[in-house]
């Protein structure tokens, strides 16, 4: 059996039921006669402060995550690039990366099995460099739009709890919200434009089943960048429910387009990636083929 395994659970991953999941996955890892670093902390940051001495000391020659998509997220960016490999037990809400990787979603028993196997797939994974020469890395979608605005006004309200808190965030926020001008660069070519949705995928879907980049693949050496230009609200509200389907981007202001790195310009807006706040706009990012390795 491989060496030491670390293991980070969110115990409030998919209304607390990632505690349960966690717990029972833990129990099945040490059954199989697992040497298990228990990684977890009160919270995110002391978490990856953790996961990152572990990573760098050698102490574990694997992470294992239990929780959503915030989860798959934190340990993306303790594994990406180090070839230290990671494992998901998905017990978010959404689980949208798991899902689209074809991992067990709720289920420790299968994702156990799955990691103690040792079986692995290289995906890639995003890349933005900040000033200070931090990497930062996502694997599955950035949302750079309406989306992003939604979050950002939701997670500034400590009520509701839930998906509740983001449904009044979308009520709040639809009679305001106006396209947003842009400057795109794919690759070089620059592009300037007013669009409601600015989305990159390096993965699928997002939010529990939104395939808003329905035709990205993880290991395409590509992120697919989905622009919804300037329409008006009732026509906004008749497409955005096509995104759970990917029909949206048959709509006459839909465009997808493919780069290997993407830069993004706008006023007032912070990015969302993989579903957890990520930097404010103007960021550049790259894919880096193969940058994360999957226990699959």
């Amino acid at each position: 059996m491989p060496g030491r395994l670390g293991l980070i659970v969110n115990p409030t991953s998919g209304k607390n039921t990632g505690a349960r999941i966690g717990s029972e996955a833990l129990t099945l890892l040490r059954a199989a006669g697992a040497d298990i670093l228990d990684l977890s902390a009160a919270d995110s940051r002391s978490a990856m402060e953790q996961g990152r001495a572990a990573v760098a000391s050698g102490a574990v020659d694997r992470i294992v995550v239990a929780g959503g998509d915030g989860m798959v997220h934190l340990g993306t960016n303790l594994c990406a690039g180090t070839g230290v490999p990671l494992g998901v037990i998905a017990a978010g809400t959404g689980n949208d990366i798991a899902r689209e990787l074809g991992l067990p979603v709720r289920d420790a028993a299968k994702a156990v099995e799955r990691i103690l196997a040792g079986g692995t797939r290289a995906v890639d994974a995003a890349r933005h460099t900040t000033p200070t020469g931090e990497h930062r890395w996502f694997v599955g979608v950035l949302a750079a739009g309406f989306d992003a605005v939604v979050n950002e006004r939701a997670n500034h309200w400590r009520w509701p709890k839930g998906p509740m808190r983001y449904n009044l965030a979308i009520l709040r926020e639809l009679p305001v919200f106006r396209a947003i001008p842009y400057v795109l660069e794919l690759d070089g070519r620059r592009i300037e434009t007013e669009a409601m949705l600015v989305a990159v995928g390096n993965g699928p879907s997002y939010g529990g089943g939104m395939r808003v980049t329905p035709d990205a693949v993880f290991d395409d050496g590509l992120l697919d960048v989905l622009l919804l230009r300037r329409i008006s609200t009732p026509e906004f509200l008749r497409v955005f429910p096509k995104v759970f389907r990917g029909a949206h981007v048959s709509h006459p202001a839909v465009e997808v387009l493919r780069a290997r790195t993407v830069r993004l310009e706008a006023t007032g807006i912070v990015s969302y990636a993989d579903g957890e706040r990520f930097v404010p706009l103007p960021m550049t990012m790259e894919v880096v083929p193969g940058a994360l390795t999957v226990l699959a």
